[in-house]
């Protein structure tokens, strides 16, 4: 069978979706039309109706379109999860701009980076960080900086006056006009905009809605936004997936484990597009301090791998079930999804969503198909797959042969035509001659009562060629020494593939969103 995962579909689930050639604006249209009184979005003790946040949307997209914003121009958004950030992120899309995503946690260096990159002329960004972007003004093409305070007056308010100004009235293209620029992790190297078009972030949103458990027609969900707005698993994962279903988007700027247990225990969340660390500072605080998991019907872990240990512990915990998915930048983001009815494996990827198909070919050429079970490089097809990168023609060309994108991270699929992640190309360890799978050591890992968070990496060896290295944070009140780490994973894996050196320390280096970011430490382990 060419796609096994087809019957494991359930009946109910779609196998396709209709994707209809149309705008993010557009698309958000059809659900103030459908659900104009419900709660669109929270943020603490505000909320905003579908009907109030499309007149703060046309609002600034008129005066932007005043400040002399038009298709195909550049607006920056660099927020934290907030009201502003939607209101901004669709007032320029309705001006036929592109949203340049940047992380506000970002230095001058990778903020020049983006911003000349892209050649952006106007920047929405958080009141703290303007005196970062004014220190480097005079090296871009920037010309206006619209600041947004939750505490005082801000230039962003202004936008909101109500001016009686014009809306515009763009015709878009959605399979040819970029509606995002999304910046790649930079996690091993370079980083680059992924040019994600209107038809691109459609697709993905109706993709998600069909593999996620929502009532698509009542309105009724509340969406846990956690997962930053400018990283593209919350962009498509929690708001455009949010207003796509008229659901409630209850904005978290900032993950601190206790206050978001007291928000699940108050605004009752019934969707949480998570990450790993999430779910394990959450499943920790669990045990010392209950609170109402059981409101989360579904959960879906993103970005990096969730070790199984963990999986089933805060499955066991709190009566749901999380189900792993799949996806990347260059993609909108998600391909692939544990179905939220019907089988799922625990340490899998899951079965390509609607609308996606996927193989697994030979990491050498990339040409051939390799059997089931074995390891190669994982390439996908589908309508949420990228444009190509900005400006970047030949680096394109490498990543987007014949309609598939190849991804650049070794997987294999079973005879069900579920999906197994073990590692990035460029994080394979090969030791002594044999290929090792950082995750599959950090599984191990994770079994160890206290350990709370590992990340494993290959550093340079005389005699191996390269030999591995666990860097481990563990528990509160836990004490471990190197030999009891190195005991533990002999106990459960081949010798080539133990630990030989053991690192401890209070923290691991991350992104935004939370993934352990392993070419800083391995940059460390080489200095």
């Amino acid at each position: 069978m060419e796609k096994p995962w087809l019957k494991h579909i359930v009946e109910g689930n779609p196998k396709e979706v209709e994707i209809p050639e149309i705008s993010l604006p557009q698309l958000l249209n059809e659900s103030i039309k459908k659900y104009p009184n419900h709660t669109a979005m929270t943020f603490f003790q505000k909320t905003y109706s579908y009907d109030q946040l499309m007149e703060s949307v046309k609002k600034v997209a008129a005066s932007l379109y005043n400040l002399g914003i038009s298709k195909g121009d550049r607006v920056a958004i660099m927020l934290p999860n907030c009201p502003q950030y939607p209101i901004s992120y669709y007032a320029a899309l309705m001006c036929g701009a592109t949203i340049v995503q940047i992380n506000p946690m970002y230095k001058s260096s990778e903020l020049l980076h983006v911003l000349n990159d892209t050649e952006t002329e106007v920047i929405i960004a958080l009141d703290k960080t303007i005196p970062l972007i004014e220190a480097i003004q005079q090296q871009t093409s920037l010309q206006t900086i619209i600041d947004v305070s939750f505490e005082n007056d801000c230039k962003f308010n202004e936008l909101l006056a109500d001016r009686q100004l014009h809306v515009p009235d763009i015709q878009i293209d959605p399979k040819e006009d970029i509606a995002v620029l999304q910046y790649t992790g930079g996690t091993t190297g370079r980083s680059k905009g992924a040019m994600l078009t209107h038809y691109n972030l459609v697709a993905n949103t109706l993709q998600s809605a069909a593999t996620s458990k929502v009532k698509t027609d009542e309105g009724e969900e509340r969406i846990l936004a956690i997962s930053p707005l400018f990283h593209v698993y919350g962009m498509t994962s929690a708001m455009n997936l949010n207003f796509h279903i008229g659901g409630n988007l209850i904005l978290v700027p900032k993950f601190e484990v206790e206050q978001v247990a007291q928000i699940i225990e108050q605004s009752k969340p019934t969707i949480f597009p998570g990450v790993p660390t999430m779910y394990n500072a959450l499943l920790n605080y669990y045990k010392e301090h209950h609170f109402d998991l059981s409101v989360l019907k579904t959960c879906i872990s993103g970005s990096a791998p969730l070790p199984v240990e963990m999986l089933n512990s805060f499955n066991e915990l709190s009566g749901t079930t999380v189900a792993e998915g799949y996806g990347l930048s260059e993609a909108s983001p998600v391909t692939h999804r544990n179905p939220i009815a019907g089988l799922q494996k625990a340490g899998s990827i899951g079965i390509p969503i609607p609308n996606t198909d996927a193989k697994i070919v030979d990491s050498a050429t990339g040409e051939e198909s390799v059997p089931i079970g074995e390891v190669g490089e994982l390439v996908v097809k589908g309508p949420q797959i990228m444009k190509g990168y900005w400006g970047m023609p030949e680096e394109t060309q490498q990543v987007l042969k014949d309609g598939w994108l190849y991804t650049g991270d070794l997987a294999r699929m079973d005879e069900d035509g579920f999906f197994y992640i073990v590692g990035r190309k460029k994080e394979l360890i090969i030791a002594s001659g044999y290929n090792v799978y950082p995750i599959e050591v950090e599984d191990v890992l994770y079994t160890h009562p206290g350990i709370l968070e590992a990340a494993v990496i290959g550093v340079p060896d005389k005699y191996r060629g390269e030999t591995i290295k666990a860097v481990i944070v563990c528990k509160e009140n836990a004490s471990l020494t190197e030999e009891e780490v190195i005991a533990h994973c002999r106990n459960k894996l081949a010798a080539y593939k133990v630990p030989r050196i053991v690192e401890f320390t209070d923290e691991l280096p991350k992104t935004a969103v939370g993934k352990i970011l392993k070419r800083a430490l391995k940059e460390e382990a080489n200095m």
